[in-house]
C-alpha cells in the first residue's frame, strides 16, 4: 500500500474508489511535466501511453497511433488532452477489454 494518503480518500476505501484515485494520480503524474500542468501535451500523452498501457501499445504497429489518439481525444482542439478527454480514452479501452473478456467466456461456454 502507498505510504501517503490518497488525494480524495482519507478513510478505508473500496476497490472502485482506489481505481478512481489511481486514474487521477496517473493523469497528474504525467500532466505536470510540461506546459499546462492540468493537461497532457502530445509528449506527455505518449509517455503515459508507453509507460502505463504497455501491452495495449505493443500490439499496435501504426507509428502514427499516438497522433491519431491525440486527434481523437482532443475534442476542444487545443492540442492538449485534459482529464475529461483522458477518461474517455480509459473508458473506451475498458469497454473493449470487457467485450474481449465476455467473448472469451462465451467461447468457454459460460
Amino acid at each position: 500500500p502507498s505510504k501517503h494518503k490518497s488525494l480524495l480518500l482519507t478513510v478505508m476505501s473500496t476497490p472502485l474508489e482506489d481505481a478512481m484515485d489511481t486514474l487521477i494520480r496517473i493523469f497528474h503524474h504525467y500532466s505536470g511535466k510540461e506546459g499546462d500542468r492540468y493537461k497532457l501535451s502530445k509528449g506527455e500523452l505518449k509517455e503515459l501511453l508507453t509507460s502505463e498501457l504497455t501491452d495495449f501499445l505493443s500490439g499496435q504497429k501504426d507509428p502514427l497511433l499516438v497522433d491519431k489518439i491525440m486527434k481523437d481525444l482532443d475534442s476542444n482542439k487545443d492540442n492538449e488532452v485534459d482529464f475529461n478527454e483522458f477518461v474517455i480514452l480509459v473508458a473506451a479501452l475498458t469497454v473493449a477489454c470487457n467485450d474481449f473478456f465476455e467473448e472469451q467466456l462465451k467461447k468457454e461456454g459460460f
